[in-house]
Parts: C-alpha cells; structure tokens; sequence
C-alpha cells in the first residue's frame, strides 16, 4: 500500500480557514436583500434625479433593493398613490419618505401614511419630509397628542423651516452609535438648515449642524445650532431614522451623505452592528 505523506501544516490550517468561512458565504448568498420603499415627489427639489442618486447609491452600500414611488408633481400637495392607502408598504421592509408635502393636511389621510410605521415598519425620513403632513399652528411646540402631532411624534423632532442656504458644518455628537461610529465630521456645500422647534423624548440627537447667518453686507449675524441627524422609538417598538440634510443634489450625491442615510436604513432595520458595518448578509452584494 502506497504510503501518503502528511499534509504540511499550514496547508491543513489554510484548508481550515476556507472551509470555516463557507457557511458565512453561504448565508451571504442566500440572505435576501431589503425591500426599501423609497416615496418622492412634490415641491422644491429635484427630485427626479434625487430618487435615482439615493436608489443607486442606497444599493452600491447595502444589500437593498430601492423600489420607487415617484410622482412629477411640484406642488405642496402632490398626488401620490399612497394617499388613502394604509397597506401601500405591505411587503417592504422599510421605507423612506422624501416627500415634500406640507399641504397634506387631512388627519385621515395622515393616519393613512403612518399605519404602517404603527404596525412597525421601520421608517427613513430625509430633509423635506420633516416639513410634511402639517397643519395648525405648528411654528409653535405642539402638545402630545394633538391632532396635529402625530406626524412629528413619528419623526421624533418638529421642525417648521429653514433660512437662508449656507454651509453646514455637521458634528457628530454621538460618536457611540453604529450610525455614526467612524464617520468624520464634514462642511456641506450651501444648504437649508432645518429649525428644531421641539425634540421629543423618544429621540436622540447623532449630529448637530451649525451654520453661520450673513446680513446683506455679507457679515456674520448670527449662527444657528440645530440637530441635523438623529433617531427615533415611535410606538415603543418602530426605529426611525431622520436627517434634515439633503436639498442639493451634490449633497444628496456625496458620499458622506449617502453613507450616513444607508446606515441609518440598516440599523432601522436592525441590520447594523455595533461597529457600523452590515450585519452578515447586508452588506453590498
């Protein structure tokens, strides 16, 4: 019998290795991607080329598939289909409202856009969505459970307007969190910087941004401090992130921020580890 020499040892634990790693390779393979509902449309932005620089940038980061609702209407009241339909995300894991709809105003078509987020589907606000779905007198804090809250009890943050467009230095105040862990603090180009009118106790702050007011001289007037990025618990059981950033499509196409809305829709979908990487399965295929 033909005597078969030993195998050399780091050969056996190479060999090792690349069989350990199989099963995770395995699971890559076979984890479905996210189904993310992407809702746009409505006044003051470009948003038929915003939608398509978040699909693809959103699906070059993570293991997600962006379908879109987009309608080519620049109203304040747009028409999207979902109005008047509670069950418009079955079948999606999350969805992410860049709507610009401040003239929504009926509560039960209102309801109609939350029932979703109720019944725990994790939601993705960005910039102008924190300016929809308002009504009364909402420059002012409004009480909890008034007719015209619940739109910001979901966001977690009431916010009424912005002044004019200059650069935003964002800081990361939260450097813990897996959405922020790692990111470095950056200057946008000139943007609308959203007002805080009130913070709910349900959220917490990740990024503040400050930005310096000018008079017609072109002098410094004054410098706003608001809370730019941040997360929300809405209904005990339904993660949310939200940032006001975002009115510029070279904004909205930089990488810094494409990396901060992805991660912010993994972890709302409980797909972020504790170091701000996908979770196994999540990452970009």
């Amino acid at each position: 019998m033909q005597n078969i020499p030993p195998l050399n040892p780091i050969r056996l634990l190479i060999l090792g290795c690349a069989l350990a790693m199989v099963p995770a390779l395995l699971a890559q393979d076979a984890t479905k991607p996210l189904k993310a509902l992407l809702i746009t449309g409505g006044c003051c932005h470009d948003y038929a080329h915003q939608k398509d620089i978040l699909k693809k940038g959103i699906e070059a980061r993570a293991n997600v598939t962006v379908d879109v609702i987009y309608v080519a209407d620049d109203s304040t009241h747009p028409a999207l289909p979902i109005y008047g339909n509670p069950d418009y995300a079955k079948g999606y894991d999350v969805v992410i409202h860049d709507e610009c709809a401040a003239d929504i105003k009926d509560p039960a078509v209102i309801q109609a856009v939350l029932k979703p987020h109720q019944d725990g589907i994790p939601g993705v606000n960005l910039h102008c969505a924190m300016h929809c779905y308002r009504f009364g007198d909402f420059g002012k804090p409004v009480a909890a459970d008034a007719d015209n809250s619940h739109w910001y009890e979901y966001l977690g943050l009431q916010s009424s307007g912005h002044g004019p467009q200059e650069p935003i230095a964002i800081t990361f105040t939260d450097k813990a969190s897996p959405i922020t862990k790692n990111l470095a603090d950056w200057t946008t180009i000139h943007e609308e910087h959203y007002n805080n009118i009130k913070v709910h106790a349900t959220a917490q702050a990740l990024a503040h941004g400050t930005q310096v007011i000018k008079n017609q001289a072109g002098e410094p007037q004054r410098t706003n401090d608001f809370v730019v990025a941040w997360v929300n618990t809405y209904k005990v059981k339904t993660r949310v992130f939200s940032t006001t950033i975002g009115h510029n499509n070279e904004t909205v196409a930089d990488a810094r921020y494409l990396d901060l809305v992805t991660r912010g829709l993994l972890w709302a979908c409980d797909k972020l580890d504790a170091d701000g990487k996908p979770k196994p399965g999540y990452a970009a295929q």
